[in-house]
């Protein structure tokens, strides 16, 4: 089934914390709501689970209408799961009896069945008489996840559900729990305010800040073609060359980029991802290598460019693995056009 918001506002006190949000989640669709703490994305996913009372605007769930102000479906007759942070699980439960917690409102005789097929999706079967505590975090996450599809929700929600993981576990843990969300055609909504998690999970990316959606779309459409400052800078790493408009273009000390739309004579900001540097480029300007660590799937190069105007920039360009620079080398540095972005100076 579809999950669908239309123009949520919610507030505290006098704080709004939702200010207008649309957005749909279609059957089998993973969405990412990404942002900083504070933007309103936990709140949108209690609004949808009914952990809260709708203030205003509509939730639907195929079709028909689960939450209005002064309407609101109760939580266990939504058809939705919900993965806490903290997983929530009870610790004087074995692992089979948690996920049995799940179907408290399925007939008896189906509970045993699909509690193990639960289990199994997330490869835990053989644990089921296994306490919370004997478990690893990551396998207490997999408990959680088994938990809420047990009950075979049309909606998944997921609250920065792999926060709590150190970094070589959660990567694992997120790449099975892909699979499993993948093969279980429901609609899943995700909160992390990591970009690259959100890049990782997500089918579409909604990145919020201050109450709003400021971009929806594929993880690709974001980093690629960020809307505005705040959302490039959120999906990761860039460099900054400060500029100005002649002619229709933003000459920088890299070269010109199209300024459409950007009156001549204005100051802008030219954003330029690390991976669109270009090192060693035939007729380009020279740099001197302040540093070079290798980064495992990727080197960081580290430049000191003359600004033209008697300074330095300070450039970050990431390479493939393998190359290496020595400090003090001088190398010929020149921008990719489709990974750096122009915006005009921010409005306060």
């Amino acid at each position: 089934m579809t999950l669908v918001f239309r123009d949520i506002h919610h507030a505290y006190g006098a704080h709004e914390v939702l200010r207008g949000i649309d957005l749909s989640v279609a059957p089998g669709e993973i969405v990412c709501l990404l942002g900083a703490s504070g933007c309103g994305k936990t709140t949108l996913l209690r609004l949808a689970a009914g952990l809260e009372p709708l203030q205003a605007g509509r939730i639907e769930l195929g079709g028909q209408v689960i939450a209005e102000p002064g309407r609101d479906v109760p939580p266990e007759r939504r058809g939705v799961g919900f993965v806490f942070q903290d997983y929530a699980l009870f610790p004087h439960l074995t692992v089979a009896e948690n996920v049995a917690f799940g179907l408290r409102f399925a007939p008896k005789g189906e509970r045993g069945w699909r509690v193990m097929d639960a289990l199994a999706r997330v490869g835990l079967e053989s644990y089921q008489n296994a306490f919370p505590h004997m478990l690893s975090g990551g396998q207490q996450q997999r408990v959680a996840l088994a938990r809420a599809l047990a009950p075979r929700p049309s909606v998944l929600l997921l609250d920065e559900a792999f926060a709590s993981l150190d970094a070589r576990l959660r990567e694992q843990v997120r790449d099975d729990t892909l699979h499993v969300l993948q093969t279980s055609g429901i609609a899943t909504l995700l909160v992390t305010h990591d970009s690259e998690e959100a890049m990782f999970m997500g089918d579409r990316i909604a990145l919020m800040r201050e109450g709003r959606i400021l971009q929806l779309g594929p993880p690709e459409a974001l980093y690629f073609g960020p809307v505005d400052r705040y959302v490039a800078t959120f999906l990761g790493e860039v460099n900054h060359l400060p500029s100005r408009v002649r002619e229709g273009q933003a000459e920088t000390a890299l070269g010109a980029l199209p300024a459409a739309g950007i009156a001549d004579g204005t100051a802008v900001e030219v954003l330029i991802r690390p991976e669109g540097l270009r090192l060693g480029a035939e007729n380009a300007r020279e740099a001197e290598v302040e540093a070079c660590r290798l980064l495992g799937s990727t080197t960081m190069v580290h430049l000191a460019l003359p600004d033209g105007m008697g300074g330095l920039l300070h450039l970050h360009a990431r390479l493939p693995p393998g190359r290496r620079l020595a400090r003090g080398e001088r190398v010929t540095v020149a921008m990719d056009p489709e990974r750096a972005f122009v915006f005009p100076p921010e409005t306060t």
